[in-house]
């Protein structure tokens, strides 16, 4: 039973992602925190600072499941000892069972962020390799940093006496790249 305020916390990775199926799942809760960002580290993350900051002896925050709240082991092991100095419980929509005021819950606690983290890992690695197999094949470049109207802009830029340097800095790109670009060698070299 809940004795003060019930805040939840709702996050996904990338803007473009969609909170839907998790303020779903915190429906009824007080306060809803939601962020869009990256949960591989809790440095990244403001929101989550803030609610656990201004979150009181009594409250409970609830979040659907372990990996909304921490992808690190470390991490969630620092929010759930800072959040239960403070008096705060800590709910998990998708594990019901786990109870981090318990000896026990903090050991399942942290054997499940230990998989976590492990999945994410493997999932990077299948990544990387899948990368590397593509490039191998041909079939995987990265877009060009700098498009047609780019290029052409810095031509006259350098045309008009403006250092490469500058213009490449201007631009974000490196002097080689720019370089690539005005020559039309590597990626820039008309197909």
């Amino acid at each position: 039973m809940v004795s003060g305020r019930l805040y939840g916390y709702a996050r996904v990775s990338s803007k473009d992602q969609n909170l839907d199926r998790q303020r779903e799942a915190l429906a009824g809760v007080d306060v809803l925190v939601e962020e869009k960002v990256s949960g591989k580290t809790f440095a990244d993350r403001a929101k989550l600072r803030t609610l656990i900051d201004f979150a009181q002896a009594g409250d409970t925050i609830r979040t659907k499941s372990i990996d909304r709240l921490a992808r690190d082991t470390r991490d969630l092991l620092r929010i759930v000892d800072e959040l239960a100095s403070k008096g705060v419980a800590l709910e998990f929509i998708d594990s019901p069972l786990l109870n981090v005021s318990t000896k026990e819950g903090r050991a399942m606690i942290t054997i499940f962020a230990a998989f976590a983290e492990l999945e994410r890992e493997s999932i990077r690695e299948r990544q990387l390799d899948g990368i590397a197999l593509a490039k191998a094949a041909g079939k995987y470049a990265k877009a060009p940093k700098l498009d047609a109207a780019k290029i052409a802009a810095a031509r006259e830029r350098v045309e008009a006496g403006v250092p490469k340097a500058r213009v490449a800095r201007d631009l974000g790109v490196s002097r080689q790249t720019l370089h690539s670009a005005l020559n039309g060698n590597g990626r820039y070299a008309a197909a």
